[in-house]
């Protein structure tokens, strides 16, 4: 009990949201605790080490096959043909060249670099890699067809309307075509998002058309690249926003402002057009981390706003209305494909918490209250994809939007709220481990923690069903309670109306026994006959004058 009593309450130094190297901007958990700017060096830093290891294991690899060639070749010219040497000989040929193929598979992508220059002289091939040198040039020919459609496909791109242009990725799904109501609404909402480019890039003239053509070859290019892992596609995506920036920042002599109103529209047209490919893509495990926290948020589905030290009332009519439009604001998130409209439901989500908060407290939101709120938000609403969407604005959003201002500040919390949820503990609640186990397990249930008497017993083993019932019991006598009071009030009323009209009956007769009606005689005309008016002038007579 004296656990309880001692509410702590979850605190997160502002410090700790902010990044790792101490450059001033907001940091990310996915990103190790860096912002976008710092991780993008920390990456290419890793990525330039990799190369090197890369290069050195391909040059190693090179070195024993040329050995194991020479050796070979050598050891067939002073052997004598037999059959049992050819026997041999052409097993370690196989020997060497499945060697061969299995050290290529691994640096397959590094080789490729490290490739003799067509100009340098040919080597002898012996007579057992002939077939394999067919079998490499029927490769290349297929890639210079490959390349000639591209061609073809960039050639009719030129002289077609960009909103008439199937996205790479709309053409890869029409394979599976899940339903030909979200088909033809997500077409409608890319032609709508085409025209809007469009019509934006007009009135920036000459830069318009650059912008225009660089975008549209990006995403031509992003429909050859399928196989890239999640990474590998955010690093082309961030690189073309790195460009792109650069270019306008020329062309617009520094004024940044002017360089974020077209990034933003660059951002809404690629992202809307590579939607499909590039959101929990099938290289990464989104999908399993999206199941795992959503089996989390629902095993804490017993979590109160006590336990979280929640400085919110539900009772208040705004309160509660403006906890209704976060967890709307939070779940629909999921239905955006811009990064910087998703990062807009965040923001609205977190404006209306401070706004519960404000009405609650009588006086402004603090971050301390903040935090605690927006995880009690997220355990409300178990916002759909919640993992993929986190990944999704990391990886494609504009940086200087995560890096800075109130969209990266409440994104940066909304990670530390999931981070809590995944590692929230007995301890993080003020629980005992048994409390919270039972808990968990649902053999417990937590009832009111405003009443200490109303904890379950160490020995109890409580249904959640049955505790609803309990609960909606206990609310439907309270409704009953209080539907008798309205009704001894307005009977009260009614009494009461009667007892005043009784009284005021009685004033009225009273009234008019004190002061009784007289009924006075009429007066008579001034021009009566009357006896009395003898004294009075004769009335005039008309008269008439000659003319």
């Amino acid at each position: 009990m004296s656990q309880r009593s001692e509410r702590r309450g979850i605190h997160v130094d502002q410090s700790e949201l902010l990044c790792k190297k101490g450059c001033g901007y907001y940091g990310n958990a996915a990103w190790q605790g860096l912002c976008s700017k710092c991780w993008r060096e920390e990456y290419q830093r890793a990525r330039q080490r990799q190369i090197q290891e890369d290069w050195a294991l391909a040059e190693k690899l090179q070195r024993e096959e040329e050995a194991a060639y020479v050796s070979s070749h050598s050891s067939s010219q002073t052997q004598p043909p037999q059959s049992h040497s050819q026997q041999s000989l052409a097993t370690f040929s196989k020997f060497e060249e499945k060697k061969t193929n299995e050290k290529t598979r691994k640096v397959t992508t590094v080789k490729k670099f490290f490739s003799p220059s067509s100009r340098t002289a040919p080597k002898k091939v012996p007579p057992e890699k002939e077939s394999e040198k067919q079998e490499k040039e029927e490769k290349l020919q297929g890639r210079r067809e490959s390349h000639g459609e591209n061609l073809l496909r960039d050639l009719k791109g030129i002289f077609t309307q960009p909103w008439e242009m199937a996205s790479p990725t709309e053409e890869s799904h029409e394979g599976k075509a899940p339903s030909p109501s979200i088909t033809r609404q997500s077409s409608i909402e890319t032609d709508r998002v085409s025209r809007d480019f469009v019509e934006f890039l007009k009135t920036l003239q000459k830069p318009g058309r650059e912008v225009h053509k660089q975008s549209r070859g990006f995403i031509e290019s992003m429909g050859n690249k399928k196989d890239l892992s999640a990474e590998e596609l955010s690093e082309c995506v961030q690189d073309f926003y790195q460009g792109m920036s650069d270019r306008l920042l020329n062309h617009f002599k520094g004024s940044s402002e002017k360089v974020d109103r077209v990034m933003d529209q660059v951002e809404k047209y690629i992202m809307t057009r590579l939607y499909k490919s590039v959101f929990c893509p099938e290289t990464s495990d989104d999908e399993k981390k999206d199941l795992a926290t959503q089996r989390r948020i629902r095993a804490l589905h017993w979590v109160t706003i006590q336990m979280l030290c929640v400085p919110v009332d539900e009772e208040i009519p705004e309160v509660s209305d403006s906890v209704v439009k976060a967890i709307t604001d939070i779940i629909e998130m999921d239905s955006k494909r811009v990064p910087r409209d998703k990062l807009a439901c965040i923001t609205s989500c977190s404006k209306h918490i401070f706004n519960t908060i404000r009405v609650t407290k009588n006086e402004p939101a603090s971050a301390d209250d903040f935090l605690p709120t927006l995880i009690y938000i997220v355990l409300k609403a178990n916002p759909p994809r919640l993992q993929s969407n986190i990944q999704y604005i990391t990886r494609f959003c504009n940086p200087s939007r995560l890096m800075t201002g109130e969209d990266g500040y409440y994104f940066t919390n909304l990670c530390c709220a999931v981070a809590f949820i995944e590692k929230l503990d007995a301890q993080s609640l003020n629980l005992s481990p048994e409390e919270f186990e039972r808990y968990m397990s649902g053999q417990a249930s937590p009832r009111r923690q405003d009443d200490p008497a109303a904890w379950p017993q160490s020995g109890s083993r409580v249904n959640p069903a049955l505790s609803q019932i309990h609960h909606n019991l206990k609310l439907l006598s309270n409704l009953e309670k209080r539907q008798q009071q309205v009704t001894e009030g307005a009977q009260n009323l009614q009494t009461e109306l009667a007892e005043w009209q009784d009284s005021v009956a009685r004033e009225v007769q009273e009234i008019l026994e004190r002061y009784p009606l007289e009924i006075k005689p009429r007066a008579s005309a001034i021009d009566a006959e009357n006896v009395e008016n003898d004294r009075l002038p004769p009335p005039l007579q008309p008269q008439v004058f000659a003319g």
